[in-house]
């Protein structure tokens, strides 16, 4: 017979390899600040760029994660576990990187491109997970997420086959050319008429406009979900449909929200929201 196992009980176990570990409330999302830190009050972590728990002792900001069993079964992080429905982990701060294959062709795409290494089934895909860490990235292709520094994945049992390293085709995704302006979507106008070219490739207005939405998000106080997604409309309606915004701008603004506290899949989810309210 069967048993399962309480979250607790698989971070704990987790823990104890060396894996940071983190409880995800329903909706697979991981707790809100806690009040000290809420509307990223307290600052937040100390540059943000390093895992771990922030200097409140809970669960806090977005996804900060621990190995010491002491924290994790003494309150308020106990409090957490009891609430949490699942498991999630920092694979970078694991030493690893997880290829989030998000439906048939992405896999199909994998098994031809990647070499083969851990495989864990996911709800509509796989994890394919490598020995080495890099930068997360979302959408690197159709389907395709990286998940490694400063992010989580969702620990969804030990998979199968044997772990590899980190391959240089991984990394290549990526790898953008910043200073290549994206295609204009089909049928929208580049330049507006009248104009023999589009007035966003000026450098100054453009990197004024990126400049100026950083400085909104960042200064935010309170309600940053809806700041983050208020800008990043703002931004796509003025700089969006012609093609000349780069993908290293889109990521420097990502990086703004995630200092205010935001997930990656949160940034992606408010870019593709206010995309499709713009009809782009």
């Amino acid at each position: 017979m069967t048993t399962l196992l309480s979250p607790l009980h698989t971070a704990l176990g987790l823990a104890a390899s060396g894996v940071p570990v983190l409880p995800l409330r329903r909706g697979k999302v991981p707790f809100g600040n806690c009040p000290t830190c809420a509307d990223n009050a307290c600052g937040g972590r100390p540059s943000m760029k390093a895992p771990g728990p922030c200097q409140c002792p809970v669960p806090c900001h977005a996804w900060a994660d621990t190995t010491d069993p002491a924290v994790l079964t003494s309150p308020p992080w106990a409090s957490a576990w009891r609430r949490a429905v699942s498991v999630a982990y920092h694979p970078g701060g694991a030493g690893l990187t997880v290829v989030d294959l998000d439906d048939a062709d992405a896999i199909t795409w994998a098994r031809a491109a990647l070499p083969a290494t851990q495989t864990v089934k996911t709800t509509r895909g796989e994890h394919w997970i490598y020995r080495g860490t890099m930068t997360s990235h979302n959408a690197v292709r159709p389907g395709v997420d990286i998940k490694s520094t400063m992010s989580y994945a969702r620990y969804l049992g030990p998979g199968t086959g044997t772990l590899t390293a980190l391959p240089d085709t991984v990394r290549a995704l990526a790898v953008k050319e910043p200073s290549q302006a994206r295609p204009a979507p089909h049928g929208l106008t580049v330049a507006p008429t009248g104009e023999a070219e589009c007035p966003h490739r000026t450098p100054a207005y453009l990197e004024r406009g990126v400049a100026m939405a950083e400085q909104r998000i960042t200064e935010a106080r309170s309600a940053v979900h809806a700041t983050v997604y208020r800008t990043f409309l703002a931004v796509l309606s003025t700089h969006g449909r012609c093609g000349c915004l780069t993908d290293l701008q889109v990521a420097r603004l990502f990086a703004a929200a995630q200092g205010k506290g935001e997930t990656l899949r949160h940034c992606t989810d408010a870019w593709t929201n206010a995309r499709t309210r713009l009809g782009l």
